[in-house]
């Protein structure tokens, strides 16, 4: 008999330092530039009756950070700015498969900040969670604890309207 794990995800609040504030801001912009530049250029691309894949846009990141305008993007972890990517796959293919509307840019005042980090962008030893591109872990307030011998696959730090920071450990 074959045992699932159930992936579940545990949120708690968290108080940045300014560093870590800032740092996560900036990743929160380009996590949302790059889903737009995505967009577009898909869009562009369909308006030719051409499909873009996933790959095709990982390629265009990595064209966008070699560029002059765009090079800001290499100040934060990578990994966030991939799974933006991979979100966009994920709507376009709930999009063609007639489950959702065709995607929509992000806006500066209301998309939800928000960035994704998986295994390769956070390390998680003693009860401490540092991210990518950090030196100190996030200050966690560990409201409930994690279940025993529970690794986080996807760590999601966000921000929500009122500017409290919570992260969500899957």
């Amino acid at each position: 008999m074959k045992t699932t794990h159930v992936k579940r995800a545990f949120k708690y609040r968290f108080y940045p330092t300014d560093a870590q504030a800032a740092e996560l801001s900036r990743t929160f912009g380009c996590v949302r530039k790059v889903y737009n530049l995505a967009l577009a250029a898909r869009t562009e691309a369909w308006a030719r009756q051409v499909r873009v894949n996933y790959n095709q846009t990982s390629a265009m990141l990595t064209a966008w950070k070699k560029s002059e305008e765009l090079a800001y993007l290499n100040d934060v972890s990578s990994v966030p700015l991939q799974q933006a990517l991979r979100h966009l796959q994920v709507a376009f293919t709930n999009f063609f498969a007639k489950r959702a509307k065709y995607p929509r840019f992000k806006s500066r005042k209301k998309s939800r900040k928000s960035a994704e980090y998986t295994t390769s962008a956070f390390r998680f030893r003693d009860g401490k969670l540092t991210l990518a591109k950090m030196v100190e872990p996030l200050d966690i307030v560990w409201s409930r604890p994690l279940p025993q011998g529970a690794v986080p696959s996807t760590v999601s730090v966000s921000q929500d309207a009122a500017g409290r920071w919570y992260v969500s450990l899957l």
